[in-house]
C-alpha cells in the first residue's frame, strides 16, 4: 500500500520519538490510509536496564505523543487503542485517524526533529519562575514536576549519578548494553549512540574502545585504572554544571502498561517543551531503575558483590527523589547552553515499516 503523503508526513516526525539506547523499540504497519498499527516491543530480554519494561513503554508513551502532535499539523485527531491481546512485552497499538476542525498544529511541533540528549556540562543559570510554571503544567494534571536546584543539592545529586555510574560500569550485565549500543568514531548514528556524543574526552574514549572489546579487559581496566575518569566527565561534573535536575512524578502508582505509556507522553510533553524553550536535557534514570529493583527484590545482576552498593544506593537517592507521598516514574538534569555537536539519529521510515 502506498502510504498518503499525511500519514507519511506524520511518520517523518514520530520517528524522532526517544527511546533508551536509540533502540526505537516498534515498528509500523499501514492497515488502511487512516489506520495505523504500531507494533512495539521492550527489551527485557537483554537489557539490564527494563528488566520490567517499563523503561521502554515510557518510550511507547513518547511515541505516541508525537503522533498526536505530528497530526495536528494534518488537522488529525489521532485515537489510540492498545490491544488487550497483545503480549505484554510486545503490546501493539491501533491508532485511527479522523479529520477535525478543531484540531490546530501544536505549538511543539518545531521542537521534535530538534529534541535531543545533552550529556556534556549546560549553564548554571537558574529556571526562570515562567519556565518552569511552563514545563509544570505541560506534563498535565495526573503528573507534577519536583526541581532539585541549588548548588547544594545539585552537587548531592551529581554525587548520586557518580555513584551510580560505579555501579553501572562494573557490572557485566550493562557492559553487555553498553557495547551493543556505542557506535564508534561517529558523530551520528541512524541507530545507536554515536561515541562523540557520550560527554567524555577523547583519551578517555580512546581508552573506552579498546576496553569495551571485552569484559576481561573492561574488568582489568577497572581494576588497575578505576572508574573515575568517565564517572567524573559523564556524571559528576555535568551533575553540577546545568540548570536543574527534575522528577517526574506520578499522582497514582504506575501499575500498568498503560499507566506507563502515559508517563511517556507526559515525558515528552515536558522535552518538546523545554526544547521550544532554548533548553537541553539529558535523562538520568539509573537511580529510579536500580531503586525499583532493590525494593521489589529483582535480581540485576550475577555479581553478588553489587547487591549492598545498589541498597546503599537507593538510600542515598531517597531523601533527593522519593521524599513525598507521588511516585517517580523519570529523572533527568537540564539547562540552557550551545547544542551538542554530535546526537544519535533515527532510522528512516522505510526501514521502520512492518511489512
Amino acid at each position: 500500500m502506498n502510504i498518503p503523503p499525511s500519514l507519511h508526513r506524520i511518520l517523518e516526525l514520530a520517528r524522532w520519538a526517544p527511546s533508551g539506547d536509540n533502540t526505537q523499540c516498534w515498528r509500523f504497519e499501514i492497515a488502511a490510509p487512516d489506520h495505523l498499527v504500531i507494533h512495539a516491543y521492550d527489551t527485557r530480554h537483554d537489557t539490564v536496564y527494563d528488566l520490567d519494561g517499563h523503561p521502554s513503554q515510557i518510550s511507547m508513551g513518547a511515541l505516541l505523543e508525537t503522533i498526536d502532535i505530528a497530526a495536528s499539523e494534518q488537522g488529525l485527531r489521532a485515537h489510540t487503542v492498545r490491544r488487550a491481546d497483545s503480549a505484554p512485552d510486545r503490546p501493539v497499538f491501533d491508532v485511527r485517524f479522523s479529520p477535525n476542525a478543531t484540531v490546530t498544529p501544536s505549538p511543539l511541533l518545531g521542537a521534535i526533529e530538534t529534541r535531543t540528549v545533552q550529556r556534556r556540562p549546560m549553564r548554571t543559570r537558574p529556571l526562570s519562575a515562567a519556565e518552569k510554571r511552563e514545563l509544570a503544567t505541560c506534563v498535565g494534571p495526573d503528573f507534577a514536576v519536583t526541581w532539585i536546584e541549588g548548588f547544594g543539592p545539585k552537587l548531592k545529586t551529581a554525587c548520586l549519578m557518580f555513584n551510580n555510574a560505579r555501579l553501572r560500569l562494573t557490572m557485566p550485565e550493562a557492559f553487555e548494553v553498553h557495547r551493543r549500543i556505542i557506535d564508534w568514531n561517529a558523530r551520528y548514528s541512524p541507530d545507536k549512540v554515536p561515541d562523540q556524543a557520550l560527554g567524555v574526552d577523547k583519551a578517555t574514549l580512546k581508552l573506552m574502545k579498546w576496553a569495551m572489546v571485552s569484559w576481561k579487559r573492561m574488568s582489568t581496566i577497572n581494576t588497575l585504572m578505576g572508574t573515575w575518569a568517565p564517572r567524573l566527565q559523564m556524571d559528576l561534573l555535568p551533575g553540577i554544571a546545568c540548570a536543574a535536575h527534575f522528577v517526574l512524578k506520578a499522582k497514582q502508582q504506575p501499575q500498568t502498561i498503560d499507566d506507563y505509556v502515559q508517563a511517556g507522553r507526559a515525558v515528552q510533553r515536558f522535552w518538546l517543551t523545554l526544547t521550544r524553550l532554548g533548553l537541553f536535557m539529558q535523562p538520568e534514570m539509573t537511580p529510579l531503575i536500580f531503586a525499583k529493583y532493590v525494593r521489589e527484590n529483582t535480581s540485576f545482576t550475577r555479581e553478588t558483590r553489587l547487591h549492598a552498593p545498589a541498597r546503599r544506593l537507593q538510600q542515598q537517592g531517597a531523601e533527593l527523589i522519593f521524599n513525598d507521598a507521588l511516585y517517580p516514574v523519570y529523572m533527568g538534569r537540564l539547562g540552557a547552553g550551545p547544542a551538542p555537536a554530535a546526537r544519535s539519529q533515527r532510522l528512516p521510515v522505510e526501514q521502520l515499516l512492518k511489512r
